[in-house]
C-alpha cells in the first residue's frame, strides 16, 4: 500500500519550520498571487519600476494601474527621491464578487538620487496608470565634447 509523505509531519523526523522560514514561504507564496507587486515588511505595497539614464538625465516610470493623480505624493529631500499613494479597496462584499485579487493599500517607493542630477528640477507626469518622472543632470555632470587642435 503506498501512503503519502506528509514532508511537514516532524514525527517522521522531518524538520520543523521555525517562525521566520514559515514567514518567508508565505511571503512567497503572497507575492505569486500579485505579479509585479512586493509587499515589504511594513504592509506597503512595492510598484515596479523601470529607470532609464540618458545623457541628459534619468527617467523612472512608476506602474501605479487605478490611483488617482492627486493622490500620488513625490517628495524629494537631500538625495532622496520617494513616492507614495494609496489605492482604496473596492467593498468585499459587493453583490456576485466571486474573486478580488487586484491590490489595495499603501504604495510606497524609495530611491537615492545620484549626486550628477538636479533634484530640485524634478518633473512628474501620469498617464494610464504609469508615473513618470523626469530628474534632470546638472549641467556640470553632462557629457561635454572637447575640440582637439591639432598644430602643425
Amino acid at each position: 500500500m503506498l501512503t503519502r509523505k506528509n514532508p511537514f509531519d516532524v514525527s517522521n523526523g522531518a524538520v520543523a519550520l521555525g517562525p521566520l522560514m514559515t514567514r518567508e514561504f508565505d511571503q512567497f507564496f503572497r507575492d505569486l498571487t500579485m505579479p509585479g507587486f512586493r509587499q515589504s515588511g511594513t504592509r506597503e505595497l512595492t510598484p515596479p519600476t523601470d529607470i532609464y539614464e540618458t545623457a541628459e538625465g534619468i527617467t523612472l516610470q512608476v506602474d501605479l494601474p487605478g490611483h488617482q493623480a492627486d493622490a500620488i505624493e513625490v517628495k524629494v529631500e537631500n538625495d532622496t527621491l520617494s513616492i507614495r499613494s494609496e489605492r482604496k479597496a473596492a467593498r468585499a462584499d459587493k453583490e456576485g464578487a466571486r474573486r478580488l485579487e487586484r491590490a489595495f493599500g499603501v504604495y510606497a517607493r524609495t530611491f537615492v538620487l545620484p549626486r550628477t542630477v538636479d533634484a530640485s528640477r524634478v518633473e512628474a507626469r501620469y498617464d494610464n496608470g504609469v508615473l513618470t518622472l523626469s530628474v534632470p543632470r546638472r549641467e556640470e555632470a553632462k557629457p561635454r565634447t572637447v575640440q582637439v587642435k591639432v598644430n602643425g
